[in-house]
Parts: C-alpha cells; sequence; structure tokens
C-alpha cells in the first residue's frame, strides 16, 4: 500500500516511523512532513491545510490510504474531500469532527450517552458568561474553554474568580480567534488525567495503551500550557481498561451511529480519574501529540491494515495489534522561548549519539540548504524510550536527551516521576 500521511509534528513522524514496519507497506509520502518522516519515505511541500492539494496528490500518486493526522483538516473536511474521489482515508468525516471541534457537541454526545463529563453551561456573549460567574463562589473555581479548535491551546484553568473575568474578556476578544466565539464553562474536575485511543470503525473499536501526558511547560505543572511537555504509558492508577473503554468509548460511537453520524478514525477520550471514578474531559478525534509517540513503540502488529480496515467502514482486525506490556517515557525537547516567540533555523547536534534502541520523533524540524537537521518549530523532537519497567525507561530517555543539543534548547526533568516517587 502507498501511504500518505497528512500533518508534520512528532504524531506524524511515529505514525509513518510504524506504517513503514508493515509488509503491506510500498511507499510513505508525508505533507508536508519534517526531517523524520524525510527519512521513511518522501515528504510533498503542501500544507496540511490545503484539501485541494492534497487529494491532488493523493490521486497523482495512487495512493492507498491517507492518514489525516491533526485536528484543523478534519474539522475543515478533508476525509469527506478525500472520499467523494474513492480514496480511502483514516480519520473521521466533518461531522464526525464535531466530538473536537465543537466541546458543546460533545458535551451533547456525553448526555445522551450517559457518559460520565463535567457538567457545564455554553455562553455566546461575554456578558452572560460573567453574569454565570458572579453565581459562583469564590472557590468554585471553573475551568474555561474555547467550544472550537484552538491548537490544544482553548483551555484556562483560572487561580482566582478575578482571573476567570479576564479570561472571558480575553476570549470573547478574539485570543482563540473564531474558536472563542463560544465558551464553554464547566465544573473544575480533580484527580488523575489519562488519555485513553481507540480505533474506530462505525461501532467497532479496538483499544490502545492508555498514556499521560503533561501540559504546562515547567516541573511541577508550573507556567503556562504548552500542545505538550512530554509522555509516559501506561499509567499505574487505571484499573480495568475494559471498562474504560466499555463506559467511554463505546456509548459514544454508538450514540453518534445512532444519531446517523458514524465515526471512523481515532477516538481520543481526556480522562479525570479520581477514587477508581473516570469522568470525561473532552474528546479529540485524531492521535494524540505527544501521546502517540509514547504509545505506538508499545504495539506489537501490523497496524496499517487496522487504520485502512477503519477508513473502509469495515470489522476491524481485533488481533491484529497486542500490547507489548513495556513501558515507555517520551520528552519532549523545545526551543527557548516556547510557547511563547522562538527562534528556528538552529541546527541540532547529538542525533547520531543516540542510543538505537531509542527513538527520536521530530516534530519542528527541517533540513536546511546546507543538508544540517535544523529546528523548524516550537516542540522540536520527542525521546522515546521502551523498556520493561517505568523506572528504566526514564531513565534511558533522559541519558538521550542530555545527548542531543541546540541554541536554546529545553526540556522538563519530572516526565513520569509522579508514578515513580
Amino acid at each position: 500500500m502507498r501511504v500518505l500521511i497528512v500533518g508534520g509534528g512528532g504524531r506524524e513522524h511515529a505514525l509513518a516511523w510504524k506504517l513503514a514496519q508493515s509488509p503491506h507497506c510500498e511507499a510513505i509520502f508525508a505533507a508536508p512532513g519534517n526531517a523524520g518522516t524525510a527519512e521513511l519515505g518522501e515528504n510533498l511541500n503542501i500544507h496540511d491545510s490545503d484539501t485541494a492539494a492534497i487529494c491532488d496528490a493523493a490521486a497523482e500518486r495512487r495512493i492507498d490510504l491517507v492518514v489525516v493526522g491533526p485536528e484543523a483538516p478534519l474539522a475543515a473536511g478533508l476525509v469527506d474531500a478525500l472520499t467523494q474521489q474513492g480514496i480511502p482515508a483514516f480519520g473521521p468525516t466533518r461531522d464526525a469532527a464535531q466530538i473536537e471541534s465543537s466541546k458543546w457537541f460533545a458535551k451533547s454526545i456525553m448526555q445522551a450517552a450517559g457518559v460520565p463529563h463535567a457538567g457545564g453551561e455554553l455562553f455566546e456573549t461575554a456578558q452572560a458568561a460573567h453574569k454565570w460567574l458572579e453565581i459562583l463562589g469564590p472557590d468554585d473555581l471553573p475551568v474555561l474553554k474555547a467550544d472550537g479548535l484552538a491548537a490544544g491551546k482553548g483551555v484556562i484553568v483560572p487561580d482566582h474568580i478575578d482571573d476567570a473575568h479576564e479570561a472571558i474578556d480575553q476570549m470573547f476578544a478574539g485570543a482563540f480567534g473564531s474558536a472563542g466565539e463560544r465558551v464553554v464553562i464547566e465544573d473544575r474536575l480533580s484527580g488523575m488525567e489519562a488519555s485513553a485511543m481507540a480505533i474506530v470503525s462505525g461501532t467497532d473499536i479496538v483499544p490502545l495503551p492508555l498514556s499521560c501526558d503533561y501540559k504546562r511547560i515547567m516541573d511541577n505543572d508550573q507556567g503556562p500550557n504548552t500542545g505538550g511537555m512530554g509522555v509516559y504509558a501506561p499509567p499505574g492508577f487505571v484499573g480495568d481498561l475494559e471498562a474504560v473503554f466499555a463506559s467511554i468509548h463505546q456509548p459514544v460511537v454508538d450514540q453518534m451511529f445512532a444519531g446517523g453520524i458514524e465515526f471512523r478514525g481515532l477516538l481520543y477520550a481526556g480522562l479525570m480519574i479520581d477514587d477508581a471514578a473516570t469522568s470525561v474531559l473532552e474528546f479529540n478525534a485524531r492521535f494524540g501529540d505527544p501521546e502517540t509517540q509514547a504509545m505506538l513503540p508499545l504495539l506489537d502488529g501490523d497496524l496499517l491494515p487496522v487504520l485502512a480496515a477503519s477508513a473502509r467502514g469495515e470489522a476491524l482486525p481485533h488481533n491484529a495489534l497486542t500490547h507489548s506490556g513495556k513501558a515507555s517515557v517520551s520528552v519532549a525537547i523545545v526551543s527557548g522561548g516556547y510557547p511563547g516567540p522562538y527562534d528556528t533555523g538552529k541546527p541540532i547536534h547529538g542525533l547520531d549519539a543516540v542510543d538505537d534502541s531509542v527513538d527520536v520523533f521530530h516534530a519542528g524540524t527541517a533540513i536546511d540548504d546546507d543538508g544540517r537537521t535544523v529546528t523548524a518549530g516550537g516542540r522540536v523532537l520527542a525521546v522515546t524510550a521502551v523498556a520493561d519497567t517505568l523506572a528504566e525507561a526514564r531513565g534511558i530517555a533522559y541519558d538521550n536527551v542530555q545527548r542531543i543539543t541546540f541554541d536554546g534548547s529545553f526540556h522538563r526533568t519530572d516526565i513520569a516521576l509522579r508514578e515513580l516517587t
């Protein structure tokens, strides 16, 4: 099969890495890809939001399967456009992608399906949102979410009610663009967070290993939110995995199917787990980033036939993938200044010094005119190690992180530490 992966981050490099291992994979293409995907196949100079160019490229290169990584192309209807041209695509249609592109749509589905989640209200004006906040007590701090897509950064967790009011003004003033034209104010849940992903074909699901990511830029969860500073898998605090997917993913896809929306692709549930009670924080309609970089190395078997079956709406081959039973830790190396302004074009040193057993997934990288691998984004690399125990994986990951350098590089030092202390 000839596979085109849409996107250019660490998730897409990890997907290319895994799919390239399939005996069914003839060629890998990435649009636009990065320095990592270039080592596995051919990068196409096409932005992931250019639907027409992606469809043309898929037809010209006789692509058998398109795998869509980012959320924005899904919400824009890329899968719909590819399907109209008879090109199988892994990912939900525009309608099904609403489970991520609209927080309120997701809440409506969860409510109808009986899936536990944080209570909340939808607001279309700042005035109405302020009035709601005034009803809350000083200790009833909520969570504020842009209803639409905000590149993983549309969630604000205020430390004081005054901060919540200020955030409302910023959101309705355009801090998150059109994504913040409507705002959801939610009850704040407490507990431990985990990410649960499943491959879906209609009402058929294949669960994948759970993981835990770190959003804040600094150790001890300090500083602003990022796209993800690291992740480990699997979490030790989750009990019955079958129960998680049976009580969260299955009711949601069943409810969507009953409402005339067939979900095909990857359904991601962000969970809050407290005293064995599990609630949903959010749903995403694609592989998580950086969770994918830690999860895929734990899978034994061939991922390609499973994604292809989902794209075609067929029954999924449940025995094609197994969990290795090992643990993984993935540490992000980011540009100085991230998640704020940062410089690019910094030469990356030490990639050839990494252990053979360690995977370095490229996110914000490129090849410059001199053939050097250089920085090209905020999150630059994800260094992933797999071992029999979480402690071993963590030690190997950080040992190899130290070998990679570029001007201004930064990383958290506490990924997975909470499970080990």
